[in-house]
């Protein structure tokens, strides 16, 4: 059986499009349907209710979706054997920021446990200046956060940009454009915590809007928060406007529960870097390896509308 087809048919699985699914494998929407159709075949079942007005798969295909992963799993478990790459064994110290969490965090771990079924992970969740203080020491093996370290000893590497939207619950402002950024000031603006780039540069923002909104700085209020959840619940909860990533709300943007607010300027964009030591071990090295195609990966499956690749 070939793996390509059962990862193209769990790719399909995950994204529901065959449009998005060409995009994410780099091939054309004839050569997703034509994966399907063979597959089809060789296991003797309809995958895709093609007489859905929606895609759909069929109930046979959500059953045997868990199968076809374990395939995947198995085979890939198989070639890294055969590439001796299970010698990568140890732990790896992982620290990252809530942002990470968030988005691609769940993909990187399940691809190191299938790369590396030896390897033992610890993870620290933090601001990135914890972290970056937390690598100095030697307490971490490799963080991502926002933005590099200095240092020649320290190697730091671009993964991604996060775009940062005004986010609100529907019905919170009026949306008429006349007076929006007057009305959006009436709120409090929450953001990442305090001292952190993303707040500092939001804070900066704010300014430049009160000034073109002619109301006094001191009017203006910002709510910090280093937890996306809570920032996330305020916003659910109609506390005020959120100057975060769209990625973190996005079915609640696509139900209607949250709108993007057409205020310019836009909040900065998030830079999410990742960062080792230049003379650290080969399990940190290939780890490093796994984070960067694990976050390429999530950018293409998301758009980059709202997350982009670097590096």
């Amino acid at each position: 059986m070939n793996t390509r087809f059962l990862e193209t048919f769990i790719t399909l699985a995950q994204l529901r499009s065959f449009r998005a699914t060409a995009r994410a494998l780099h091939a054309t929407p004839a050569a997703i349907s034509l994966r399907i159709k063979s597959l089809e075949e060789e296991l003797q079942t309809e995958l895709v209710d093609r007489g859905s007005k929606e895609f759909r798969l069929t109930p046979h295909a959500e059953y045997l979706l868990n199968h076809a992963k374990a395939v995947v799993d198995a085979t890939r478990r198989l070639q890294t054997a055969a590439h001796k790459d299970s010698a990568i064994r140890g732990r790896l110290r992982l620290g990252v920021i809530e942002s990470v969490v968030h988005s691609w965090l769940a993909q990187y771990i399940r691809e190191l446990n299938v790369l590396y079924p030896e390897l033992e992970i610890d993870l620290a969740v933090d601001i990135s200046h914890v972290l970056e203080r937390r690598l100095r020491a030697r307490e971490l093996d490799l963080v991502i956060q926002v933005e590099g370290v200095a240092g020649n000893e320290i190697v730091s590497q671009a993964l991604a940009v996060y775009p940062l939207r005004w986010i609100a619950r529907r019905g919170l402002l009026d949306m008429r454009q006349d007076g929006l950024l007057q009305r959006l000031l009436q709120w409090p603006i929450l953001t990442f915590g305090r001292g952190t780039a993303p707040q500092r540069a939001v804070e900066d923002i704010v300014g430049k809007m009160a000034n073109l909104a002619q109301i006094p700085l001191e009017q203006t209020r910002i709510t910090c928060s280093p937890s996306v959840a809570a920032i996330v619940q305020l916003v659910r909860d109609g506390y005020g406007v959120a100057a975060i990533p769209g990625l973190f709300v996005l079915k609640a943007l696509e139900d209607g529960e949250f709108v993007e607010l057409p205020v310019q300027p836009e909040p900065p964009h998030i830079i999410v870097a990742m960062c080792f030591h230049a003379n650290a071990d080969m399990l940190v090295h290939k780890a490093a390896t796994a984070a960067r195609h694990a976050c390429a990966n999530y950018c293409r499956q998301q758009g980059t509308r709202y997350i982009k690749p670097l590096g």
